[in-house]
């Protein structure tokens, strides 16, 4: 991904956007075609390392590309929107701020015992909180095995970050205030957002 020096994220703020918008694009290469899958993947840190774990379907042929693959790549989408040139003092063309994350790694696939693991950490992380939320100990469990019968797991050790922040840091603060009080007008929460991530960066721009 090609990323102007001045839109590089660290990989401690690019781990986070990973973690808070985990529905990721998973692509992999088969006899040079490439293969494409749209997951949700529990991000985690340990020792050092960072590891992406989820499951696809028994039936997608994508799974062939995850065993022992050291060229995978996820895509992470964070917070977007449409930035209008008629919000700049001086005239310039629109653009597009957007918060991006790609994630190479090396794939294998995991034990039973592992996916089980995986699918108890991912109900805890999504149900755990809700009320009757169902946790992996609250289904029965040859539903459990049937449906487990579907689904194979991965993991992915992440060897290398490319992150992207366009969020406007080149504009200077006249015009990076009025985007941010223009996209605040929106009802759209993705451009919400954007303008949330952009105010938190220059904290004393109201002050």
């Amino acid at each position: 991904m090609y990323i102007p020096k001045q839109y590089r994220m660290k990989n401690e703020e690019a781990v986070q956007i990973m973690k808070s918008n985990p529905f990721a694009l998973l692509i992999t290469v088969n006899e040079h075609r490439p293969l494409a899958t749209h997951i949700p993947l529990e991000i985690r840190e340990d020792e050092g390392k960072i590891y992406a774990t989820g499951h696809i379907a028994y039936g997608n042929m994508q799974k062939k590309t995850l065993d022992n693959n050291s060229d995978v790549l996820l895509i992470f989408q964070g917070q977007h929107a449409y930035i209008s040139s008629s919000w700049y003092q001086c005239e310039e063309v629109p653009t597009w701020d957007y918060l991006a994350v790609h994630a190479y790694g090396s794939a294998r696939l995991i034990t039973e015992d592992e996916l089980i693991s995986s699918l108890d950490t991912m109900l805890n992380h999504y149900e755990g909180h809700r009320e009757n939320g169902r946790t992996w100990e609250t289904f029965d469990p040859e539903l459990l095995k049937s449906e487990m019968k579907g689904i194979v797991g991965f993991e992915i050790e992440i060897t290398s970050i490319q992150a992207a922040a366009k969020m406007s840091q080149n504009r200077n603060d006249t015009d990076y205030k009025k985007i941010i009080t223009e996209l605040e007008k929106s009802n759209e929460q993705g451009e919400i957002q954007v303008a949330q991530w952009m105010r938190e960066q220059r904290k004393g721009l109201n002050e």
